[in-house]
């Protein structure tokens, strides 16, 4: 990389990362190349969460829709298999709405997918 002689160049940059980094604690929010490494490793917790978050949210929806199955005496995955054979095309977001604030409409479509 090239050296920035210029001061007023390397400030405005030095600025811009700080600015980022501004809720960071220590030295992590005021010396220049700890902020440039905690940014760079921030980037990648919040690439890696992004993936995370999805998985952790259909984890929740199948234990909601397990917890509702097991109230009417049937497992999870015999609903999703009876699911499919009748051709109820319902994802596991609403299912699992449907379990957690209708529970009667739960029953009504494990009914119809027997």
């Amino acid at each position: 990389m090239v050296r920035i002689t210029n001061w007023f160049t390397r400030h405005r940059r030095h600025k811009k990362f700080l600015k980022l980094a501004k809720w960071f604690r220590l030295g992590r929010k005021n010396v220049y190349k700890q902020v440039r490494l905690a940014l760079i490793k921030q980037g990648v917790h919040e690439y890696r969460n992004r993936k995370e978050k999805k998985r952790e949210f259909r984890r929740l929806w199948i234990e909601r829709i397990s917890a509702a199955c097991r109230v009417n005496n049937t497992k999870y995955s015999e609903f999703i298999n009876w699911m499919y054979k009748s051709r109820i095309l319902l994802d596991r977001k609403v299912l699992s709405n449907i379990a957690v604030l209708f529970p009667t409409v739960f029953n009504k479509v494990l009914e119809q997918t027997k």
